[in-house]
């Protein structure tokens, strides 16, 4: 009963691989710069989502404050906005006629088809989807653990590196993985919010528009290859990690 679903979520990618025109596999001009352009302001990009993301994930996890519903739904609200009407809302705050955008301008700062507005468009796409994993992770850690090292004199901030972070530590980093696809594929908020400097998903829609589907295997074999290694071998170690406990 599983072959229907399976077989219709690897269609896609086998028809790839049998259309790729693999003897004539080169990127078009400009697209070595989109690559460029995605692999390091994604790095920046995942980074500020980890510092920003985690102090909100771990309040989320142990808080028992009224406050927490409205957080989340804080949280939730971003990652259920489609990504076209977010960039269109980012426009509006940031961009040149926005209202925090207009006081930048006053101060000879810009957020707007520019490297800064890349990095912010990706994190508005990317960091709700962090924060929900991180929580998870952890929140999976026992309360009974962390009460029983504080009674042996350790401090709140000694048991969260020594002892929170690194038992949580696997599914945190599977939630930087999932933030680092999300925000190297983020294509509907940064084609609205910041269209230069193009990235890998803006670069394929150009590609596409102007010279047909065939155009862009190339540069979609990139993506791939540049986005499923680290979520993929995260599964692969967690998976080998529960056989070893069991």
């Amino acid at each position: 009963m599983a072959v229907p679903a399976l077989a219709l979520l690897m269609v896609p990618f086998v028809t790839l691989f049998f259309l790729t025109p693999w003897s004539d596999f080169h990127l078009a001009y400009g697209d070595s710069h989109a690559v460029v352009v995605s692999l390091g302001l994604s790095l920046i990009s995942v980074g500020l989502i980890i510092l920003l993301g985690l102090p909100v994930a771990f309040w989320l996890a142990k808080t028992t404050s009224r406050w927490r519903t409205l957080v989340e739904v804080l949280v939730l609200i971003p990652l259920l906005t489609p990504p076209l009407a977010m960039g269109i809302l980012l426009v509006s705050v940031y961009g040149p006629y926005g209202s925090v955008g207009e006081t930048l301008s006053a101060i000879g700062m810009t957020l707007n088809n520019n490297a800064p507005a890349f990095v912010l468009a990706q994190i508005y796409g990317a960091l709700p989807y962090f924060i929900l994993s991180a929580r998870g992770a952890l929140e999976a850690v026992p309360r009974d653990v962390e009460e029983a090292a504080q009674t042996l004199g350790a401090r709140p901030f000694q048991v969260l590196i020594r002892l929170t972070l690194p038992l949580a530590s696997r599914g945190i980093a599977a939630g930087i993985a999932i933030a680092w696809v999300r925000a190297i594929g983020e294509f509907g908020i940064v084609m609205v919010f910041c269209y230069f400097p193009q990235g890998i998903p803006v670069k394929m829609f150009i590609n596409l528009q102007n010279d047909g589907v065939t155009s862009v295997y190339s540069l979609l074999w990139i993506l791939l290859i540049v986005t499923l290694p680290l979520p993929m071998w995260l599964l692969m170690r967690t998976k080998k990690q529960t056989v070893h406990y069991s």
